[in-house]
């Protein structure tokens, strides 16, 4: 059994990361407050870069899981796993942003607005597809239905986006409008929309990091189980089976 080759991708995203997160908190913290909403209009640095981030990572579990059919390798059922469980963090992420943001503008924290049931009904879906995995143990049979699931949740996406035209609810039209006829447009001043672009990217590096990160460790847990099953290792106790099933 060969081991893994040595990663230098990964750190390098990792410190770029960093340095993409302290900028973009730094134009965060001093951009102008708006007329309207004051300071809480800040939130929108972190609301709106984690709720592209969130359609970015559940696009990605599709996509691996549909490479995986076509190629049946398990590097990219690692990927489709580590791209769901960032999607559902940076859904929590946009939902709490969304949270903070509402009370003090609409009054409550939760309204059953068509953009919010969907964006809660993403954490049911890509629950379900991390539940559905938890329960098969042999890795192909889980990575074949786990892929199917996963393209079947990317359907989410445009659904999601496309809520606020659909369905007319409390929940403001798209921040960033990428179907105009005349092309993508940012609803608000430009110092705001340039500030978002950090965001994103800052948010984007971090997603690619942590895929990396996550991927890493499902097949280090693998390959260990592979070692096991050669007799190459002793078996783990019950507690550290437990924590690599809930892992993986």
């Amino acid at each position: 059994m060969t081991l893994p080759r040595p990663d230098r991708l990964t750190p390098v995203l990792g410190w770029a990361a960093l340095l993409a997160l302290l900028t973009a908190t730094g134009l965060g913290l001093s951009a102008p407050a708006t007329e309207e909403q004051g300071v809480l209009s800040r939130i929108l640095f972190v609301h709106v870069p984690s709720a592209w981030l969130s359609y970015l990572a559940y696009f990605g579990t599709g996509l691996f899981g549909l490479l995986y059919l076509l190629k049946r390798n398990l590097k990219f059922d690692r990927l489709a796993l580590a791209s769901a469980e960032l999607g559902v963090l940076f859904t929590v992420s946009t939902l709490i942003g969304g949270m903070l943001w509402g009370k003090p503008t609409w009054g409550v924290y939760w309204d059953w607005d068509a953009r919010l049931t969907t964006t809660a009904l993403s954490l049911v879906i890509y629950g379900g597809y991390l539940l559905v995995r938890s329960m098969i143990d042999e890795r192909e049979r889980r990575a074949r239905v786990a892929a199917v699931i996963g393209l079947m949740g990317t359907l989410y996406v445009p659904i999601n986006y496309m809520a606020v035209n659909w369905w007319r609810g409390l929940h403001q039209s798209q921040t960033v409008k990428v179907l105009d006829e005349g092309g993508p447009s940012f609803a608000g001043s430009p110092i705001y929309g340039w500030t978002l672009i950090a965001g994103v990217l800052a948010f984007t590096l971090l997603y690619l990091y942590l895929l990396r990160v996550r991927a890493g460790l499902a097949e280090l847990t693998d390959r260990r189980e592979d070692l096991e099953l050669m007799g190459e290792l002793p078996p783990r106790s019950a507690a550290d089976l437990e924590v690599a099933r809930g892992a993986s």
